[in-house]
């Protein structure tokens, strides 16, 4: 009970971020409600390298996100904070619309990214 809890929890705080981003992102580039929705170019930034907190806190709540442990053990990615990103698909720039799924291969923190580790489109 508790793992399913601190996973709740976890998921919360992920959430919170992302929606105070978004707040941020909305009022910084003056997006009331006459805008047009989805006018806006949004593109992929850079994660290799980063944490996977930052993914996070960087996508906006509406891109639709797929995380993996790329270590080959198959692990479960419970806590952001000790993730760190070795892949992304798509690449850095690429222009994201409703239907992109951004793809983030990770390993914990302190492990070193896998060689020739490569995401495929599914």
């Amino acid at each position: 009970m508790r793992r399913a809890a601190a996973v709740g929890a976890v998921a919360l705080l992920a959430l919170a971020a992302v929606a105070a981003t978004s707040a941020e992102e909305t009022a910084g580039a003056g997006g009331g409600a006459g805008d047009a929705g989805g006018a806006e170019k949004r593109t992929v930034p850079d994660f290799l390298g980063l944490g996977l907190w930052r993914v996070f806190t960087r996508l906006d709540r509406r891109t639709r996100l797929d995380v993996h442990d790329v270590s080959g053990r198959d692990r479960r990615v419970l806590w952001p904070s000790r993730w760190q990103v070795c892949t992304q698909y798509p690449t850095a720039g690429t222009d994201l619309d409703r239907r992109t799924t951004v793809m983030i291969g990770v390993v914990r923190r302190g492990e070193t990214c896998p060689p020739r580790v490569r995401t495929a489109r599914r």
